[in-house]
Protein backbone atom coordinates (compact mmCIF):
# COMPACT_ATOMS: atom_id res chain seq x y z
CA UNK A 1 0.00 0.00 0.00
CA UNK A 2 1.52 3.33 -1.07
CA UNK A 3 1.35 6.37 1.19
CA UNK A 4 1.35 9.77 -0.44
CA UNK A 5 3.80 12.48 0.59
CA UNK A 6 1.21 14.34 2.68
CA UNK A 7 0.50 11.12 4.59
CA UNK A 8 4.24 10.69 5.27
CA UNK A 9 4.47 14.19 6.73
CA UNK A 10 1.40 13.65 8.90
CA UNK A 11 2.82 10.34 10.14
CA UNK A 12 6.18 11.97 10.98
CA UNK A 13 4.42 14.74 12.87
CA UNK A 14 2.59 12.15 14.96
CA UNK A 15 5.73 10.09 15.71
CA UNK A 16 8.12 13.00 16.47
CA UNK A 17 7.81 13.45 20.23
CA UNK A 18 10.54 16.08 20.68
CA UNK A 19 9.55 19.32 22.35
CA UNK A 20 10.29 22.63 20.65
CA UNK A 21 13.22 23.13 23.05
CA UNK A 22 14.67 19.71 22.25
CA UNK A 23 14.26 20.30 18.51
CA UNK A 24 16.06 23.66 18.86
CA UNK A 25 18.88 21.97 20.79
CA UNK A 26 19.29 19.36 18.04
CA UNK A 27 19.41 22.09 15.38
CA UNK A 28 21.91 24.12 17.43
CA UNK A 29 24.17 21.11 18.01
CA UNK A 30 24.25 20.44 14.27
CA UNK A 31 25.34 24.05 13.62
CA UNK A 32 28.11 24.19 16.25
CA UNK A 33 31.66 24.13 14.89
CA UNK A 34 34.48 22.28 16.71
CA UNK A 35 37.86 24.01 16.90
CA UNK A 36 41.26 22.54 17.81
CA UNK A 37 43.07 23.40 21.03
CA UNK A 38 46.65 24.55 20.42
CA UNK A 39 48.95 21.55 19.91
CA UNK A 40 51.03 20.61 22.94
CA UNK A 41 48.72 22.27 25.48
CA UNK A 42 46.49 20.77 28.15
CA UNK A 43 44.04 23.60 28.73
CA UNK A 44 42.18 24.31 31.97
CA UNK A 45 38.41 24.45 31.64
CA UNK A 46 36.91 26.96 34.06
CA UNK A 47 33.45 27.48 35.50
CA UNK A 48 33.26 31.01 34.10
CA UNK A 49 34.98 33.41 31.70
CA UNK A 50 38.12 34.23 33.67
CA UNK A 51 41.17 32.91 35.45
CA UNK A 52 39.60 33.65 38.85
CA UNK A 53 36.91 31.01 38.20
CA UNK A 54 37.53 27.48 39.46
CA UNK A 55 39.06 24.81 37.22
CA UNK A 56 36.43 22.14 36.54
CA UNK A 57 38.64 19.88 34.39
CA UNK A 58 41.67 19.92 32.11
CA UNK A 59 41.44 19.10 28.42
CA UNK A 60 43.78 16.40 27.09
CA UNK A 61 46.23 17.06 24.26
CA UNK A 62 45.01 17.31 20.65
CA UNK A 63 41.28 17.77 21.20
CA UNK A 64 38.69 19.81 19.36
CA UNK A 65 36.04 21.68 21.29
CA UNK A 66 32.61 22.98 20.31
CA UNK A 67 32.10 26.72 20.76
CA UNK A 68 28.44 27.31 21.63
CA UNK A 69 28.83 30.97 22.53
CA UNK A 70 31.53 33.44 23.61
CA UNK A 71 31.82 35.95 26.42
CA UNK A 72 34.34 38.63 27.42
CA UNK A 73 36.36 38.01 30.56
CA UNK A 74 39.92 37.97 31.89
CA UNK A 75 42.55 38.76 29.25
CA UNK A 76 44.87 35.79 28.65
CA UNK A 77 48.11 35.50 26.66
CA UNK A 78 48.32 32.18 24.79
CA UNK A 79 49.67 30.57 21.62
CA UNK A 80 47.08 32.39 19.48
CA UNK A 81 47.74 35.83 20.96
CA UNK A 82 46.22 37.80 23.80
CA UNK A 83 42.45 37.66 24.11
CA UNK A 84 39.72 38.52 26.58
CA UNK A 85 37.26 36.24 24.74
CA UNK A 86 36.21 33.04 26.51
CA UNK A 87 34.60 30.14 24.66
CA UNK A 88 31.68 28.26 26.20
CA UNK A 89 32.36 24.58 25.38
CA UNK A 90 29.67 22.99 27.59
CA UNK A 91 27.19 24.05 30.25
CA UNK A 92 29.21 26.01 32.83
CA UNK A 93 32.54 25.34 31.06
CA UNK A 94 34.78 27.98 29.49
CA UNK A 95 38.25 28.06 27.93
CA UNK A 96 40.29 31.07 26.89
CA UNK A 97 40.04 31.75 23.16
CA UNK A 98 43.81 32.41 23.21
CA UNK A 99 44.24 28.60 23.25
CA UNK A 100 41.60 27.77 20.62
CA UNK A 101 42.38 27.96 16.90
CA UNK A 102 39.25 29.68 15.60
CA UNK A 103 41.02 31.48 12.77
CA UNK A 104 39.88 34.86 14.10
CA UNK A 105 40.88 37.39 16.75
CA UNK A 106 37.20 38.24 17.22
CA UNK A 107 33.96 36.48 17.96
CA UNK A 108 33.11 33.39 15.86
CA UNK A 109 29.97 32.40 17.79
CA UNK A 110 27.06 34.30 19.35
CA UNK A 111 27.65 36.11 22.64
CA UNK A 112 26.61 34.14 25.71
CA UNK A 113 23.58 35.45 27.55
Amino acid sequence: MAVDEAGDVAELAQTDTRTDTEAEAVALAAAVVRYPIAPGYRVNVRSGPGTHYSVVRTLPYNVKVPVYCQKPGTSVNGPYGTSNIWDNIANGEFVSDAYVKTGSDGYVAPRCA
